[in-house]
């Protein structure tokens, strides 16, 4: 249920909308929009009609909310949600670069491709400390000590840092070190860790599960928003098919769907998505032109030497030439590329 408060509503109208509710014994969830308040009403139903709190003064309206989501629905906030991470917006009307190694395989490795990141215009940096592998005996990441070199060259760079939590130990680790949180796809729906990321307040930036339904990708965004934390980004990465020309298929036709039902904006992934780095320029464009915030690009200066995810890695210099297309095709659908951080 949603109730929808009036414009000029004050905040102790609304103060006394989330008392009432939680006296109920339901969760009382305030979202700010452009335009308006809602609080969204979540948790089993009480003995008492929470619907009586149209009478509340300050109260436009009670909807109820027929999806299973609740605060990720455009019924919840229609306008769409800009999310920031360390300084640079996801979402609204700009769209944004990221890129980065699969794995942070050392200091060098690492400031030599953020250099180049940073030289073409990309926003913001991905890189893996931890990293979860379908081999127990692939290169399984650096952990905290790639976690300190990503810190290292955020400060270097002014590029804020994305990387991936793996379990609820190593997320305690990336709130402390990084910009964002990322939950890759073969933890969507890690409940544990989906709830844990909602009390660490960073933004989280939540991928697909290889066989998630759209429904499946926007309820596992419900457990971090019905945690607290609204700052969410959906990522789309490619699902399995019967394909075998691509490691992945990329399903561009998510975007769009999202956009409709969703406020929260969504980057795509066109490295992991396709696995091979002859189709990620192509898929980039693609995916700017259906109405992607960004995409999230792997990127490495000897991807035959790499740890990890080489065969998929473009070259700084394609780098380049894709933060440029990205930009022009922005620029025909209205939109412009965020600009990255000042350097200091």
């Amino acid at each position: 249920m949603l109730v929808v408060m009036e414009a000029a509503a004050s905040a102790e109208q609304i103060d006394a909308v989330v008392r009432h509710i939680e006296r109920l014994g339901l969760k009382a969830l305030p979202i700010l929009g452009a335009y308006r308040t809602a609080v969204c009403v979540t948790g089993q139903q009480a003995t008492k009609d929470p619907a009586n709190v149209e009478n509340f003064p300050g109260v436009k309206e009670v909807i109820l909310v027929t999806q299973p989501y609740k605060l990720v629905s455009r019924e919840a906030k229609p306008d769409d949600s800009v999310i920031r991470v360390g300084g640079v917006d996801i979402g609204g009307n700009g769209v944004v670069v990221v890129g980065g190694p699969c794995a942070v395989e050392s200091l060098d490795q690492t400031r030599t491709i953020a250099e180049r990141i940073k030289r073409a215009g990309g926003q913001l940096f991905r890189g893996g400390a931890y990293k979860p592998r379908t081999s127990p005996y692939s290169f399984q990441g650096l952990g905290e000590p790639g976690l300190e070199i990503l810190a290292r060259v955020r400060e270097e760079f002014d590029l804020p840092v994305i990387t991936e939590a793996i379990d609820q130990e190593s997320l305690h680790l990336v709130d402390r070190y990084a910009d964002c949180i990322q939950i890759g796809a073969r933890n969507m729906q890690n409940f544990a860790l989906l709830k844990a990321a909602g009390r660490a307040r960073k933004p989280v930036l939540l991928k697909r599960g290889m066989s998630a339904t759209l429904e499946e990708l926007l309820l596992s965004a419900e457990y971090i928003m019905s945690e607290g934390n609204y700052n969410v980004v959906l990522c789309e990465r490619g699902v399995r098919t019967f394909a075998d020309h691509t490691r992945n298929t990329l399903d561009l036709s998510v975007v769009p769907a999202i956009k409709r039902m969703s406020h929260l904006p969504i980057l795509v992934d066109p490295s992991h998505g396709t696995g091979k780095r002859t189709k990620v320029l192509p898929m980039s464009r693609a995916a700017i032109a259906v109405g992607a915030d960004g995409v999230l690009i792997e990127v490495h200066h000897k991807p035959e030497e790499a740890l990890s995810d080489g065969p998929q890695a473009i070259l700084p210099e394609t780098f380049e030439q894709l933060v440029r297309e990205v930009d022009a095709i922005a620029q025909v659908l209205g939109r412009t590329l965020q600009p990255a951080l000042a350097a200091r």
